[in-house]
């Protein structure tokens, strides 16, 4: 996808950004990086979703995320294709809130894996409270890895990256942690045995470790409880809870 796609308006008022037909893996990196830069300014920013015909797990990730944390980002007039992803993704688009997007959660009925629900945070930005917690995330997705960067950091935390288990390990073996956030499915050492490695080495008998990954499936929730995970989201993952389970595992 061309670049120059995703270009800003300006037509009085807070700029619009105008999303292409097609939103895929390199448009999800485009706007990840539009939108970074203008909500480091604080601007408020409209997006223009009316021409929108496909759209991908990473972009929707992005907007979620941007949505979800920023309350100066609004969606309009969403086309039809926009909003099927959302659900297809098992999001809910609801354009009469100010926020856009919530996580419909599929699997409220399932017992979490953390000890008790997670109640949702007023608002994706923690108190002071957090700017001492340092996370580690372990993703081998660049978009994901920028997505948790984006939410975390907004909220106050310290975040560390590694693209897999075994560069996770090996951040874990110089820096302090308080809480890892691993992905399943990655190359040269998947999540589970990322797991299984802290929970054998005493500096980490008792680390918080959330398992964020597009798995759902009931076997593989209960080994990764088996492994020793403290709790177990799916993607696309929502801004809010995402922060509020952070907070709530973080010693």
């Amino acid at each position: 996808m061309d670049t120059q796609t995703l270009t800003l308006r300006d037509i009085g008022g807070a700029p619009v950004l105008p999303l292409p037909a097609t939103l895929d893996l390199t448009a999800a990196e485009t706007l990840l990086a539009m939108l970074r830069e203008k909500l480091a300014s604080d601007t408020e920013l409209r997006i223009d979703a009316s021409k929108v015909e496909t759209m991908t797990f990473p972009c929707a990730q992005v907007l979620v995320s941007a949505l979800r944390s920023h309350a100066e980002v609004s969606v309009e007039q969403p086309s039809e294709a926009f909003s099927a992803a959302f659900r297809d993704l098992g999001l809910d688009w609801m354009p009469e809130r100010a926020r856009g997007i919530i996580l419909a959660d599929a699997d409220a009925a399932a017992p979490p894996l953390v000890p008790e629900a997670v109640e949702p945070a007023p608002s994706a930005h923690v108190n002071g409270n957090a700017a001492a917690k340092r996370i580690l995330t372990i993703d081998d997705s660049k978009t994901i890895r920028d997505m948790l960067l984006l939410t975390l950091q907004d909220a106050g935390f310290e975040v560390l990256q590694a693209v897999d288990g075994q560069d996770g390990i090996a951040v874990l073996g110089r820096e302090r942690v308080d809480v890892v956030i691993t992905d399943i499915n990655m190359p040269n050492m998947d999540g589970y045995q990322v797991i299984r490695h802290l929970r054998a080495d005493p500096a980490h008998k008792t680390t918080p470790i959330l398992v964020l990954t597009t798995e759902s499936d009931r076997d593989k929730k209960n080994l990764a409880r088996e492994a020793g995970a403290t709790g177990w989201m799916v993607k696309p993952f929502d801004p809010e809870r995402l922060v509020a389970t952070v907070c709530k595992v973080s010693p």
